[in-house]
């Protein structure tokens, strides 16, 4: 089977090294089959997916765009490649931990990769997530993870700061008492 991914690619579109031979108009169908890119082999199939989206990113053979913006361009677009690559391994083989972390990473750095586009060029950001069939969500702000020791603490803080502020309260009344008792005095004493 063709990953899904390849779908849009011809079934007997052969390998780069063959696809140009005038012989192959002359081989038998299970030749061709070999040499296609369906018995590729991974590595070979990275290329070929990775090749297509950044033709997908690129809008002209020549690009004349800003050499940053390019090369995040074509990270997105590696990074992209590398993931649907991850996804479809982790589809056949559910329990590989190591590839489901590296599928996350490469998730985060694209996401991050993204955001700055975002910021930066919002236009392109949309035609890059667009050519990519991608669907940016912004990360989650971070948030504490509840526990009974947390909010213990938690309630022994607010009844610390609660304690103190009545200190701080009847400090200030007898400060006020006083300024007030010696503005009397003066008024007293001028009169």
């Amino acid at each position: 089977d063709i990953p899904s991914h390849l779908d849009d690619l011809p079934p007997t579109l052969l390998k780069k090294d063959y696809a140009n031979l005038p012989i192959m108009n002359s081989v038998d169908d299970v030749v061709k089959r070999l040499l296609s890119l369906e018995m590729a082999s991974q590595k070979e199939k990275m290329r070929v997916k990775t090749q297509q989206l950044v033709e997908k990113v690129r809008r002209s053979p020549n690009d004349n765009g800003s050499f940053e913006l390019l090369s995040l361009f074509f990270t997105v677009a590696i990074l992209t490649a590398r993931i649907r690559t991850l996804e479809e391994h982790l589809q056949r083989h559910p329990k590989d931990k190591k590839n489901r972390r590296c599928m996350l990473m490469e998730l985060d750095r694209r996401r991050k990769l993204l955001g700055y586009l975002r910021r930066v060029n919002y236009s392109t950001f949309e035609n890059t997530c667009k050519e990519l069939d991608i669907q940016y969500s912004p990360s989650q702000p971070y948030t504490r993870h509840i526990t009974k020791r947390w909010l213990i603490k938690k309630a022994l803080c607010i009844k610390v700061f609660q304690e103190m502020q009545k200190l701080k309260a009847a400090e200030r009344l007898r400060q006020r008492r006083e300024r007030q008792g010696r503005a009397r005095a003066a008024q007293e004493q001028q009169e």
